[in-house]
């Protein structure tokens, strides 16, 4: 018998926004029937760009339902940028704690958050085994959700994985696979807490610019935006937004969750980004 806070049974026992929104502006289902775990998610914009309505369906334990209803109401009220930002972590603490061995219900409201953010943006569904190469056949799992998984949670082991997306739980001949993956996880991010040679202020500039090229500008061009690398002065990185991200209500928040994010991952955690 699985040991869940007041706040769970209240989600499992009553679901709120179940069902599905009419003519939705995003669409995602993640999930098979036949693995037991399955939920559809739509939402519809405001004519702010806000969520404002969220609506799920979902086949599954109490958990998947309770994260499911959770996760609605996390999103009504913001805009698909903030949206973005919600990680399964954030459901699980909204939730209070889930047990251990139902994380992945969790995992499964985020990844249905994506499909349907994908769908909005696309207009198309999105396919999961599009993004890398399947590791567990029993459920699906591609490489680099597990490569996600185990650097957002930080898992050192399968069994862990297993409770996060159940791969590995089902014949277990991927077993050695996750582990594969994992340790390589675990060395690349025990390198980066080895201390880094000073670069030079060249260097510096170069990887600010690949970093811009390469992991930040996709993000902003997805939603009609992008941004200018004005100057460099010792840790101060200085950008211009433009495009749609000139005024953009959450653009301070892009700045520093998205911005500066990546770039003191990939180039010194004193990086300070400011937007001229």
């Amino acid at each position: 018998m699985w040991e869940y806070t007041d706040k769970v049974n209240d989600h499992f026992k009553n679901p709120r926004n179940v069902g599905a929104v009419v003519n939705p502006d995003g669409d995602g289902t993640v999930g098979s029937l036949a693995c037991g775990d399955a939920m559809r998610l739509t939402f519809k914009l405001d004519a702010d760009l806000r969520i404002a309505e969220a609506k799920f369906q979902t086949f599954g334990c109490a958990s998947a339902i309770a994260s499911s209803s959770a996760l609605t109401e996390m999103l009504i009220g913001k805009t698909i940028e903030e949206a973005e930002l919600i990680t399964n972590n954030d459901i699980i603490a909204y939730l209070g704690d889930l047990p251990k061995q139902k994380v992945h219900c969790s995992v499964m409201g985020r990844e249905a958050l994506e499909a349907a953010i994908y769908n909005y943006r696309t207009g198309k569904v999105f396919d999961k085994k599009l993004d890398g190469k399947v590791v567990c056949h029993c459920f699906g799992a591609t490489d680099k959700e597990i490569e996600k998984l185990a650097r957002a949670q930080q898992l050192t082991t399968a069994e862990e994985i297993t409770h996060a997306c159940k791969a590995g739980g089902g014949c277990g001949q991927c077993i050695p696979q996750i582990e594969a993956i994992i340790n390589r996880v675990v060395g690349e991010e025990q390198a980066k807490t080895e201390e880094k040679p000073r670069m030079t202020q060249l260097q510096k500039i170069r990887i600010i610019e690949e970093t811009i090229d390469r992991e930040i500008r996709p993000i902003l061009r997805r939603d009609g935006g992008d941004l200018e690398l004005y100057d460099v002065a010792g840790d101060r990185v200085l950008v211009k937004f433009v495009g749609a991200c000139v005024g953009c209500a959450v653009s301070a928040v892009t700045l520093k969750d998205v911005v500066e994010s990546q770039l003191r991952e990939a180039v010194s955690d004193d990086i300070v980004v400011e937007a001229i």
